[in-house]
């Protein structure tokens, strides 16, 4: 009996997933959703992303954490100023189009926005 098994390599990528830690001279730059908040909203309207909820949360003397629900998948970020720290994941999926791109630009805006004096980011191809 001969049995023949093919495989096919599909060539789908789901999407790019950046996941970032963000360190910064300022304090100050992760204390306050609201400019944060302003900022998503800009990045997102900018590449015709689509926003279906978010959540902010201020912490009483603190940072700030969110998370922004896209069609296309989310946008997620949680500060410590008393350390001048921040976790910041994005991924965006390709079901419509090719989003790795947009999902770089917007993690590097990321970092211009928050002053990063340094990072660490991991690009994880879904």
């Amino acid at each position: 009996m001969f049995v023949r098994f093919i495989f096919f390599m599909h060539t789908y990528s789901p999407g790019l997933h950046i996941l970032s830690e963000i360190k910064t001279g300022s304090e100050l730059v992760f204390k306050d959703m609201l400019p944060a908040k302003t900022f998503f909203d800009s990045q997102i309207e900018k590449f015709g992303l689509t926003k279906v909820g978010e959540v902010y949360f201020q912490f009483a003397n603190s940072g700030f954490t969110a998370s922004i629900c896209l069609t296309e998948s989310h946008i997620s970020i949680h500060t410590w100023p008393e350390f001048g720290y921040a976790t910041f994941d994005i991924y965006l999926s390709n079901y419509q189009k090719d989003n790795h791109e947009t999902t770089r630009q917007i993690h590097l805006a990321v970092l211009d926005f928050f002053k990063a004096s340094s990072h660490q980011s991991q690009e994880i191809y879904r």
